[in-house]
């Protein structure tokens, strides 16, 4: 490789992780998590691909794909590592990652550059950075000359909840060509792959540039092509946020970058080549997997939070809330939340799903929010709630602000527990300190904002005949929200 190589990561940061409910929910989901060390998912995938600058390779802000429900938790968790997104593309409606990708290879070509696209989704651990660092490199190098590259991941065990790609040679420490995709075996082809030599873990990272990546979608799946650069065409841009054509993109047809491109390229005119990752690598996809790469006791079981555990064996247990006992289980995953607990035989996390599926069948609030929901401002806990009545404590950030907005069915009391509230109220504007507070009446248009160097935090009472979100009337939003 001769000079300098333009590289540009790509997050992806769109999926719902509905198999590590009840930690894990639409609202916010497993990439936002911290589930080991003191750093989310999604910060970590940024951080690793922060170490590919240098060694000839001029590394770009990197390109997030995400939900707009999400893209204040993408702002600020990038703040949180002194980072600034390049763009963060905001999906109207989820098309699985093959229009995903087009977005960003379609902002990566602006202006007529074509860097070499990092993509990476936002969900996987990795304990090696060093040897993930280099394995990215050369799959640069290699992408840089108009290869597809995709990691592959050694196998340590009969896996039967990974894709698999199968090398034209055995695994090793070098590149190699690549034959063919595979579905996720069953147990016993799980075991013949592992003995076989060839079959790695298709890691679900891709290096390529963006107009290899286009020209491969063109001739592979010209349908999806065609209706991305017609949402593209559409988009309107906000600060860092770029919306595509929300009709434009719900008509793209909704497809994995596997399906639409990949799996066919073995053969063709694109060639595809397979980097070997051996990185310490694990896709948390289900509770097994969290297991998996959790620090353990001698027994085999791992304790997050207030968590007691005796005579058991191979356990996971996760509290958040409150103490957890177990006595004499083995194989078990136990997690708890404020609002919901999950007792899972370890072998079927994957089922989790079935009961996310189930709560969205019953219009139940547990499948999408927790008890503590995060918005751009701050966040809210509802902490009790009855006939009439629900009581909530609320954080507003420092310099943030609710919506101007007004309530049909329901009244408030806010009571001020620490910091400054400002307080708009009809056409009053007071400031309240610790243990004031005041009354909003039904029907009456009001504001709180902080106006303070320290998190504000109230009591909310609410009081009314409906006391749903969905009551609510915005004059006027500073986070764009009608």
């Amino acid at each position: 490789m001769s000079g300098l190589v333009d590289v540009v990561p790509v997050v992806m940061a769109g999926g719902s992780g509905t198999r590590l409910w009840p930690l894990s929910r639409a609202g916010y989901p497993k990439q936002f998590l911290v589930l080991s060390g003191n750093t989310s998912l999604f910060q970590q995938a940024a951080a690793r691909l922060q170490g590919l600058a240098g060694d000839g390779m001029r590394l770009a802000a990197p390109l997030v794909v995400g939900n707009e429900e999400h893209r204040f938790l993408v702002l600020d968790q990038l703040r949180e590592l002194g980072a600034e997104p390049q763009a963060v593309l905001l999906e109207p409606v989820g098309r699985n990652t093959a229009p995903a990708l087009t977005l960003a290879a379609l902002q990566a070509r602006e202006g007529g550059a074509d860097p070499v696209l990092v993509v990476t989704p936002a969900d996987q651990t990795v304990t090696d950075d060093a040897a993930f660092t280099t394995a990215m490199r050369r799959a640069v190098c290699a992408a840089a000359g108009g290869a597809i590259v995709i990691l592959g991941v050694q196998p340590d065990r009969p896996e039967t909840g990974y894709g698999y790609i199968r090398s034209v040679e055995a695994q090793g420490t070098d590149d190699a060509m690549v034959e063919a995709f595979i579905e996720k075996p069953d147990a016993a082809t799980a075991e013949r792959y592992l003995a076989d030599g060839r079959y790695t873990w298709n890691a679900g990272m891709f290096v390529l540039r963006a107009s290899t990546w286009l020209g491969a979608l063109e001739r592979e799946r010209p349908d999806i092509a065609a209706g991305c650069r017609a949402a593209w065409a559409a988009r309107s841009v906000d600060a860092r946020f770029v919306r595509p054509g929300k009709a434009e993109f719900a008509a793209v047809p909704a497809e994995s970058v596997d399906y639409a491109v990949m799996e066919k390229c073995p053969g063709s005119a694109t060639p595809i080549c397979m980097v070997p990752l051996i990185a310490g690598w694990n896709d948390l996809g289900a509770w097994e997997a969290v297991w998996q790469v959790a620090p353990k006791d001698a027994a085999g079981n791992s304790a997050v939070g207030d968590a007691l555990v005796r005579d058991s064996r191979n356990t996971l247990v996760h509290a958040t809330s409150r103490l957890v006992s177990v006595v004499g289980l083995e194989d078990v995953i136990v997690v708890e939340t404020a609002d919901a607990v999950l007792v899972a035989d370890r072998q079927k996390s994957q089922d989790v799903k079935k009961i996310v599926e189930q709560l969205g069948r019953e219009q139940r609030g547990e499948q999408a929010l927790h008890r503590k929901v995060h918005r751009p401002w701050g966040w809210y806990d509802s902490i009790d709630a009855g006939p009439r009545f629900q009581v909530k404590r609320i954080m507003v950030k420092p310099g943030a602000s609710l919506s101007l907005q007004m309530h049909h069915h329901r009244a408030e009391h806010w009571i001020v527990v620490s910091g400054t509230a400002e307080v708009t109220n009809g056409e009053e504007k007071i400031l309240l300190s610790e243990n004031q507070s005041t009354y909003i009446p039904l029907g009456q248009t009001h504001r709180l904002a902080n106006p303070g160097k320290v998190p504000l935090e109230i009591i909310e009472v609410q009081s009314g005949s409906y006391l749903g979100e969905d009551d609510i009337v915005r004059f006027d939003d500073t986070y764009g929200r009608g």
